[in-house]
């Protein structure tokens, strides 16, 4: 490499790490000394994962595919043994990569503030529960975020998040969704063409998330409540928030997406555990429907369920006065007729969420995609809050929400499991 080339790539990284301070002069001054003259002499741009079960592996994978001189650093998780399964598999498939040493593989509960602080840009992929806490120390550290949905489960998780994520806009630092809709090019291109109206007004919108069971894992002998639930995480609401917020969540985004990020005024529903009911499923429903209505009058039908054995669909539709929009097959039909179809260039949405993320941060302007994230995860709060209690709920009503999910303590001993919500008997708070 010749002694300018070297220069330019070392530029481009000091580029990368000075975004925030574009922004915010006093960030650059508080970072150590030694952490600076390290930085200066050094070209990689250190990529931190947090969280390595699959979906955390491939967002690293797709994270050090976005540059050349992008390498996984250091890795966290609960669980050593998911920490190594995750490396073993990235270390096949991107192994120049890859430079995570033993002494940068940390476990446990504070195991992600040492990621934070070796790493410039960090992954958050760890169950929802704990991505709060997670952003809102990598923030203050000035680090660049990628942010699994959803953001929280609950609203007080959801108020903290979107209050870290003002910060990183005052910091000039990229927080990008694992909303990975949003960086399909058909689905942005059938979006647009929702948004300018291409099609008429829109009437109505139904959206489907109906599925059958999910992996689960079996408590083993000498497993603590803590671990196992860690283990298990889909199925406990203090964790995953339920599927309408874990899962379902994609296509209310969408929802949202449609009306301009708009959010819905109230919603009401109906759901509850009805096959899905062994011990082995944690304190979740297995089918949601709610209602959701915008404030011009707009309702959005959601449907999202988990059960093995029945019909499943997976479909978003906007109805306008000019056509039907089917979201995802990047199609719109007018009395039974095609009038347009998606034609342009096709991508992996979830490697463009990381190529995007990183030119944003190397050309000075970084993404913040903190808004919609936080609001379509509220979203799918207050779709839950409708269905467990039975109520209407009011957007007011679920933003400022004291209902907290969260365990006594962070430590492997006993965690308490909430009851099944009961529609009528569980109360809104």
């Amino acid at each position: 490499m010749s002694p300018r080339k070297v220069e330019r790539t070392r530029q481009t990284r000091r580029s990368f790490l000075q975004t925030a301070g574009a922004a915010a002069g006093a960030v650059l001054a508080s970072v150590d000394i030694a952490r600076s003259a390290h930085v200066a002499g050094s070209d990689i741009i250190k990529v931190g994962l947090i969280g390595c079960g699959g979906r955390g592996t491939g967002a690293a994978a797709q994270s050090v595919r976005a540059g050349d001189n992008m390498r996984l650093y250091a890795m966290a998780d609960l669980f050593r043994d998911k920490l190594d399964r995750s490396l073993a598999i990235l270390r096949k498939q991107v192994p120049e990569k890859i430079d995570v040493s033993e002494d940068r593989c940390f476990v446990g509960f504070d195991a992600y503030k040492h990621v934070i602080e070796c790493c410039d840009l960090v992954l958050l992929c760890t169950p929802p529960h704990f991505r709060p806490e997670h952003l809102k120390a990598a923030v203050a550290a000035g680090r660049h975020c990628f942010v699994e949905k959803p953001i929280a489960v609950d609203a007080p998780g959801v108020r903290s998040v979107w209050e870290t994520c003002q910060k990183a806009k005052e910091k000039g630092l990229a927080i990008v969704s694992g909303l990975c809709w949003r960086y399909h090019y058909g689905v942005r291109e059938t979006m647009r063409k929702v948004l300018n109206g291409d099609f008429g007004e829109i009437i109505a919108m139904q959206t489907n998330y109906v599925v059958g069971y999910l992996w689960a894992v079996k408590r083993k002998p000498g497993w603590s409540d803590m671990e196992w639930q860690c283990r298990n995480w889909l199925y406990f609401q203090w964790l995953s928030g339920d599927h309408i917020v874990e899962q379902h969540i994609h296509s209310l985004d969408k929802m949202a997406w449609a009306m301009g990020d708009q959010y819905p005024v109230k919603a009401w529903g109906l759901g509850g555990r009805q096959v899905r009911t062994d011990p082995l499923y944690g304190n979740i429903y297995d089918h949601h429907a709610v209602v959701f209505e915008f404030a011009n009058g707009i309702r959005a039908f959601s449907y999202c369920r988990q059960i093995s054995g029945c019909y499943n669909d997976v479909s978003d539709h906007i109805f306008c006065t000019r056509g039907h929009v089917d979201v995802l097959k990047h199609t719109a039909t007018y009395k039974g007729r095609r009038i347009w179809r998606y034609r342009g260039p096709k991508n992996n949405m979830y490697q463009t969420e990381h190529d995007e993320m990183v030119k944003s941060i190397m050309e000075g302007s970084p993404i913040n995609n903190g808004e919609y994230m936080t609001k379509s995860t509220m979203m799918a709060i207050m779709g839950r809050m409708a269905t467990y209690t039975g109520q209407l709920v009011t957007w007011e009503q679920a933003w400022n929400s004291k209902d907290e999910l969260k365990p006594p303590a962070y430590e492997w001993g006993p965690v308490p499991i909430r009851p099944v919500a009961k529609p009528g008997i569980t109360k809104l708070i």
